[in-house]
């Protein structure tokens, strides 16, 4: 399942260096609903989960990706958003990974 899950997102990071006709020109993630974030297309909701990944590292971290907790993250974020809908991405973004 983890190599599933792996795959998936490499295959979203490389979809996203395409043109494609379904992704927003810019992505603001201080309007975005946790609902929004749900019914966004698979490259964009890849997009925003590295994004969201780089951002919730220390300042000094190496530029390493931890797939397992890059998963794990991913999973909590969705569960979360699913319960709550109307939460803004970013509160629900800190809610699960601000230290």
């Amino acid at each position: 399942m983890r190599k599933l899950v792996l795959a998936f997102a490499l295959a979203g990071a490389a979809a996203a260096c395409l043109p494609h006709a379904a992704l927003a020109d810019k992505i603001d993630l201080s309007t975005t609903t946790c609902a929004q974030f749900l019914e966004s297309d698979k490259t964009e909701i890849m997009l925003t989960l590295a994004w969201l990944d780089a951002y919730y590292k220390d300042v000094d971290a190496p530029p390493v990706i931890d797939t397992d907790k890059f998963v794990e993250n991913a999973g909590k974020l969705g569960e979360y958003c699913a319960a709550n809908p109307s939460i803004g991405l970013i509160t629900a973004a800190d809610e699960m990974f601000d230290n």
